[in-house]
């Protein structure tokens, strides 16, 4: 993986495997949905230590901005005490929509992992690409990693039982 292989070269350990971290986010978009809400979940990993977590909020909250990827990076944000989350990854279990991948930018994440593109309001090249416009200052990498089929089950689903 062209990642990988690059972040060694700069000597970035690269003990934890995406297979973890993605199940992490997949949990959490099954809480989710048993919860009512879309199931989406993300968690973000710095060190190789999972130090947030979040999942879909939206209608539990009556916030329109409770997204999975929002949640987490609030909490990743607490944690570290820094809105910044310079060397920390995002995992989330459906491509970003276009206020979570500003979001992301802002927070300045090094990479973004995600399992299903969403052809929808996917703003990671799917419809939008907001990550790593040319325009902007910030880029991170991103990728596609596993968990795609079953998050896309999820999804599928949650709103075949909505009809």
């Amino acid at each position: 993986m062209e990642f990988q292989r690059i972040a060694l070269n700069l000597g970035w350990n690269l003990l934890i495997s995406d297979f973890d971290p993605m199940q992490s986010a997949l949990a959490e978009a099954r809480q989710a949905a048993e919860a009512g809400e879309v199931p989406i979940g993300a968690v973000i990993v710095c060190q190789d230590v999972i130090i947030a977590r979040g999942q879909n909020r939206v209608l539990r909250d009556n916030d329109p901005t409770a997204h999975a990827e929002i949640v987490a990076l609030r909490a990743a944000a607490a944690a570290l005490n820094n809105y910044r989350l310079n060397g920390c990854t995002l995992y989330v279990t459906l491509e970003p929509c276009a206020m979570c991948a500003g979001a992301m930018i802002h927070a300045r994440l090094d990479r973004l992992v995600l399992a299903a593109p969403d052809p929808k309001a996917g703003a990671c090249g799917s419809v939008l690409s907001v990550i790593n416009h040319p325009r902007l200052n910030h880029k991170m990498w991103v990728e596609q990693g596993g968990g795609a089929e079953e998050s896309a089950e999820l999804l599928r689903g949650f709103f075949r039982e909505r009809r």
